[in-house]
């Protein structure tokens, strides 16, 4: 089952570094993870909608390592 994880108001070269960084780890892009960079914007009836970024790990053992490691 893939885990979703949001990391929040990290800039687009953060977010590549991140994912340098998994990909130096040994993951493969597509096999054990996928992420999605979402701009920040404003919404009328919301107000802000932060930039954040969803990682997706396709097995548990790689999200838990992730969340330990970027979310604080």
């Amino acid at each position: 089952m893939a885990r979703h994880i949001v990391i929040e108001r990290r800039d687009p070269n953060e977010i590549l570094e991140i994912v340098k960084g998994l990909r130096a780890s040994g993951l493969t892009q597509g096999v054990h993870f996928d992420f999605a960079f979402n701009q920040g914007r404003w919404d009328a009836m919301i107000g802000e909608i932060p930039k954040h970024t969803v990682f997706t790990f396709y097995e548990e053992k790689y999200s838990t390592l992730f969340a330990l490691k970027y979310i604080s």
